[in-house]
Parts: C-alpha cells; structure tokens; sequence
C-alpha cells in the first residue's frame, strides 16, 4: 500500500492554544478555562520543563491570572501533573475513538498504529513533557493518583486486537499487549524526540511530508510483520 502524503500540521492543531482575541469576553466557564489552561501549560512546560516554564506565560497565553490558575490546579507543581495527566489522556481519548472491533484484526493493527504514529507526530509538546518528566525520573507522575487508569484502556485496546488476531490465525501467539504498545510508542516517539539531531546527522530532510509517509508505513510494517504468523 502506498503512503499516503499528508498535509503539514498548523499550530493550532498540534496543542498550540489559540490566542483569544482582545476584545473577545470570557465566559463564566470553569471547564473551558482549565482546558485552555492545560493546553498553554503543555506548550510552557514542554519548550522549557518544569524549571523553566513560568505562570505568568501560561496566564498571558490564556488571559486568565496567576489567581485562577493557583485556584484550579493548587501550584506550579499540580498545573504541571496535570498537564502531564492531560497528554496521555489526550492520546488515549484518539485511541478510544477508533472503531476496532469492526476491522479484522491487521486493518484494526494497521489503523492504530498509523493513529499513534500521526497523534506523536501532530503533537509535539507532548513529546517534549514525556521527556521533561523522564529527565525528572518520573518524579510528580508518580504522584498521579490517576496515571495507570489513564492508560490502562491503551493495552486492552491493544489486547483484544491481538487475541483476535491470534484467534484467527494471523498474528503469531505468545506476544504482550504491553511489549507491542512499548514498540509503536519508542517507533513513533523517536521520530519526533529525535528528528532534529537525526536529520542533521544524516543530511536527512526528515521533516517534509513525503519523509514523514514514508516513515509512518515503515513503522506500520514493522510492527505488522512482528506480529505475523510466520
């Protein structure tokens, strides 16, 4: 199957808040706030970590004050977990729209694994956090009282894939759900983590669309081809 070329990203689309305009009111809503909120916070923190990222920025981007912000998440320190919780929740919640259980098992593989691949690449701040929070050894995800739930519809989503292929003779048995997850995630993360030194290295324009294509299919393949029965 041929990659498909798709277009670039806006910002906007890839967790950039969208800048409200001056003369635009804010409405007395809570939800809406926090969510806006989250979504300057995994930008701040994911350019600069926790260190370096500032409330004043993230108050700014939002038009709200450092006030709110403190009333809703409590510190720096719980603005920052829960922009964490928000960015795998974010990834999750594209999973958990995907309608599986209606492809046979390959084309559900197929499609999940081309939705996390696009879902990394689309989303670079989310990147960049997983990483501030893996230089802090994992520190304040620690504290989540709500990380393992999060994530755990991520394997069983995977799971029943795999079981089904399995099932029908397609998939190879004895695999984890956890140790397929771990190799579309590190295929798919390294891409981003890691294309401004690889590209450099490797005299690579690994940012254009047609690079990009071509790498989504060949992770797809890989993943396909661990998988398979021999």
């Amino acid at each position: 199957m041929s990659p498909t070329v798709r277009k670039p990203v806006q910002a906007a689309e890839a967790g950039q808040p969208r800048k409200r305009a001056a003369a635009e009111p804010r409405t007395n809503d809570p939800e809406r706030t926090k969510a806006e909120i989250l979504r300057a916070a995994i930008v701040e923190f994911g350019e600069k970590g926790l260190a370096g990222g500032r409330i004043d920025e993230i108050a700014a981007a939002t038009h709200t004050s450092k006030r709110m912000i403190y009333y809703y998440f409590g510190s720096k320190d719980g603005l920052y977990l829960a922009a964490l919780e928000q960015s795998y929740a974010r990834v999750r919640d594209t999973e958990m729209q995907l309608r599986l259980d209606d492809m046979d098992p390959q084309t559900a593989l197929r499609c999940l694994v081309t939705v996390m691949f696009d879902h990394h690449l689309d989303n670079e701040h989310y990147i960049r956090i997983v990483m501030s929070e893996n230089i802090n050894r994992g520190r304040y995800l620690k504290q989540s009282s709500k990380i393992q739930e999060l994530n755990r519809p991520a394997i069983t989503l995977l799971r029943s894939i795999y079981d089904r292929g399995v099932a029908a003779g397609l998939f190879r048995p004895g695999l984890d759900a956890t140790d397929i997850h771990a190799s579309i995630s590190a295929l798919s993360f390294f891409n981003v983590s890691n294309r401004q030194t690889f590209g450099l290295i490797f005299q690579q324009d690994n940012q254009s669309p047609a690079y990009q294509a071509n790498r989504r299919e060949n992770v797809v393949q890989m993943i396909l081809r661990y998988v398979r029965h021999p």
